[in-house]
């Protein structure tokens, strides 16, 4: 039995925060879920994918967001508990559907992660997701530690079913991979199939029919206030003069803060957790109990902003500061040494927290830039394609890990906006420029929302070409499925779906299909594509080597090593492909033999033949 599917009550286990809340939907009795992989909620599906089967509820991995959560809303309609997971720019895929199940509500608990990212460890941008439950009107819930991780997602499907709403559970990175001690529930009863009734004039959103759902919704939002009024994750710790209002991550630093600085008897705490409806009569008691505020928000000041708004109608007129000149910054995530120093220089204490230790002698690490893996099929197709396009083409690209092609020295990736951004914003470059163009994208992305654009490009005419790096999986965030993946050595019984066959379907007449590290016939391929007027797609097949060798289809290849005799020192090896197998020693080109896996495309740009396999 898999460890998160114990029914132990009082058992404590070392829990990831995505693994804590896999265990919750466990312990809530989920009957579906959903998702599409994004870092920093990966690791939930991925724990549902290797417990589902022997748990008894459905899950898939999805084509895309919004279709994750239209799945889960068909559950949760029809009577089933569902859960759906995403990063916090999916929920901009899945907002079209989101926006319109707040009005038409679930009949069982439906529960929408939402892993935000401070800092940008793995995405496109910062954006703050707290906006979206006041853009939709639904209820939002905050954990601050991995053990409520788990309690809150049990409460999101309770507070889910007692309003009849989605309900959406929002994290950060720091909490999704953070570990802690998680206390294991009683697990309910899974029920995975439910009964869908009928009633057209509250489930069809025509305007005559959104029209009373709107002011429903409004009526379930009061509900919902109430609801955060006396929730048990909203408190009110201590009964000093000096206010701090925070949440999810943020509380633990400030904790850490006010104990370290030993300020605890000067200090009230506000902790929302239910941080949406915010409790505004919890709040103006706060208000009214201290001298001044000090808010701890990573990203916007939503909280900051809302709290002004209800010490104003109320009267209340102390100075209530978060973000601006010396205090918390817009930026990124914060961290235990921030928060402390400005709360320390906020309410005027001395910060006596040991100096860190003088490390000004100790020379800095080496840089490490994130780099295309050592045989890395996607670097031998932008070799291909960069020896006959040439640094003059436009090379829109996408979400994955082929966007590091942006480093030098293949410099393959001018503009990336979203997934499958590189296909339509080629249309945009075809029709305003002369220039050639050339997008990239990865086939998980192309599935997800690169189809559309495909569509948009062949019907209107565009000229440019569409490079398809398939790799056979979902490989930025782990190695997932997707519908061009065959998952039966995987247990699962899915129908594969071919790219090539789904490309010629849209109506796209040149298509070739070609193995990146075969590069002269690659080379072949983009020339021809070049030629060709009008949409031209390339599908560049080959396994992530790191893949195939998690699945036992890495193909055996000796390693290779560079001839010094032969070598002319030419360093197109290291100039145009910079594999991190290959390096330079005293002037010499080397190949780490511990890295390098034989993919032999080194071997087949070097003018000299002076890289052969190793004869070991």
């Amino acid at each position: 039995m898999h460890k998160l599917l114990e029914d132990s009550p009082g058992k404590e286990m070392l829990l990831l925060g995505n693994e804590a809340i896999a265990r919750g939907a466990i312990e809530a009795g989920i009957g579906l879920a959903s998702c599409y992989p994004g870092t920093p909620s990966s690791e939930i599906p991925d724990t549902f994918f290797t417990l589902y089967q022997e748990a008894g509820f459905y899950f898939e991995y999805s084509t895309n967001e919004k279709v994750a959560l239209e799945v889960a809303a068909g559950a949760a309609v029809s009577g089933v508990r569902s859960i759906v997971t995403m990063k916090h720019v999916g929920m901009n895929v899945a907002s079209d559907a989101l926006m319109t199940m707040a009005y038409l509500g679930v009949n069982a608990g439906m529960v929408v992660i939402n892993a935000d990212d401070p800092y940008l460890f793995s995405s496109q941008n910062e954006q703050d997701n707290r906006y979206y439950a006041r853009l939709s009107g639904l209820p939002m819930i905050e954990p601050v530690n991995a053990q409520e991780m788990k309690d809150m997602t049990i409460a999101a499907f309770d507070i889910s079913e007692q309003l009849k709403l989605p309900v959406i559970l929002r994290t950060t990175t720091r909490l999704n991979h953070l570990r802690g001690a998680v206390k294991f529930g009683p697990k309910r009863e899974i029920k995975a199939k439910g009964f869908f009734k009928k009633d057209p004039f509250h489930y069809v959103a025509i305007p005559a029919v959104s029209r009373k759902l709107h002011k429903l919704l409004l009526e379930k939002y009061n509900q919902a206030w109430e609801l955060s009024e006396d929730s048990e994750y909203n408190q009110i710790i201590g009964n000093g003069p000096w206010g701090i209002v925070t949440n999810g991550v943020s509380m633990n630093y400030v904790q850490d803060a006010v104990k370290d600085l030993g300020i605890g008897e000067k200090v009230t705490i506000l902790r929302l957790g239910f941080s949406h409806p915010m409790p505004e009569r919890m709040i103006e008691k706060f208000l009214s109990s201290v001298e001044n505020v000090l808010v701890v928000e990573e990203l916007e000041p939503v909280m900051e902003n809302e709290i002004r708004s209800i010490a104003q109608s109320e009267g209340i007129g102390i100075p209530i500061k978060g973000k601006g000149d010396g205090l918390f910054p817009r930026l990124y995530e914060y961290d235990p040494g921030m928060v402390r120093k400005t709360i320390a220089s906020y309410f005027g204490v001395s910060d006596a927290t040991p100096v860190m230790v003088d490390m000004s002698e100790v020379p800095e690490l080496p840089g490490r830039p994130p780099n295309l893996c050592a045989g890395c099929p996607h670097r031998a197709m932008y070799y291909a394609i960069k020896q006959v396009y040439g640094p003059e083409a436009i090379y829109p690209s996408d979400i994955g890990c082929y966007t590091l092609g942006v480093l030098p020295p293949l410099s393959m990736a001018d503009i990336v906006i979203c997934m499958g951004g590189s296909v339509g914003s080629s249309c945009g470059f075809t029709a305003a420029t002369d220039q050639k163009v050339v997008a990239f994208i990865g086939d998980s992305t192309f599935f997800h929302a690169g189809i559309p654009a495909l569509v948009n490009a062949v019907h209107n005419n565009h000229d440019f070409t569409l490079v398809i790096l398939d790799n056979g999986t979902t490989a930025m965030t782990g190695h997932q499925p997707h519908p061009g993946v065959d998952t039966t050595p995987m247990g699962v019984d899915t129908k594969t779906l071919s790219i090539e066959s789904l490309v010629r379907g849209l109506g796209v007449e040149h298509v070739e299909v070609v193995n990146p590290l075969q590069v002269k016939k690659a080379i072949a391929a983009a020339r021809a594509a070049k030629e060709f007027e009008g949409i031209s797609v390339i599908i560049s097949k080959e396994l992530c080597p790191l893949f195939a060798r998690a699945i036992k289809k890495a193909k055996k290849a000796r390693p290779f090593y560079v001839n010094q005799d032969k070598c002319k020192k030419h360093m197109d090896c290291i100039n145009l492909l910079a594999c991190p197998a290959m390096y330079i020693e005293n002037g010499r080109t080397m190949i780490d033999e511990s890295l390098c896996i034989g993919c032999t495309v080194c071997a087949q740009i070097c003018p000299e033949n002076a890289i052969t396999p190793l004869k070991k």
